[in-house]
């Protein structure tokens, strides 16, 4: 297995995209309806995933970003795994631990645990660049996320 991880294919694949939302679990259906899928997984299991995943414990980080994943991996072949942009058109509350509400998530679709670990350490690095985060105020699409990862790599 590639141990480097390319967030901009897996953004590719999963796509960046706005949402209309109530709630987690609203925006967890109308994501698990809206990303494209291997014809073997039906939007249902990602919905549930995602939703029992968040009724362990809060995905939100902080600073208005929450990170949606699966407590177990959901894809077998490593080709399907995929991360999600996703905007919310308004902020939801998800109980971030600064208590911000979320107006952004990185749906995380991974097919193993170390790889999971090692796209949240990449988000991680790029949470904390000013430029990546300026880009996300501003819901920068696929090409100008893309553009910041690739100059950051």
């Amino acid at each position: 297995m590639d141990t480097k991880i390319d967030l901009t294919k897996l953004i590719h694949k999963g796509g960046v995209f706005e949402i209309e939302a109530k709630d987690s679990k609203d925006a967890f259906r109308k994501i698990a309806d809206t990303i494209c899928l291997p014809n073997n997984i039906q939007p249902d299991l990602v919905y549930k995933s995602l939703c029992e995943r968040e009724a362990v414990l809060t995905t939100a980080v902080g600073n208005g970003i929450a990170l949606p994943h699966a407590r177990s991996p959901i894809f077998a072949d490593e080709n399907e795994q995929r991360v999600c942009v996703v905007y919310l058109k308004n902020p939801i509350d998800m109980k971030a631990p600064d208590s911000a509400p979320v107006n952004v998530m990185f749906v995380l679709l991974s097919h193993n645990n170390q790889t999971h670990l090692s796209i949240l350490t990449s988000l991680a690095v790029l949470f904390n660049n000013p430029k990546f985060k300026k880009a996300l105020e501003i819901r920068a699409g696929e090409e100008k996320l893309a553009a910041i990862i690739r100059d950051l790599a």
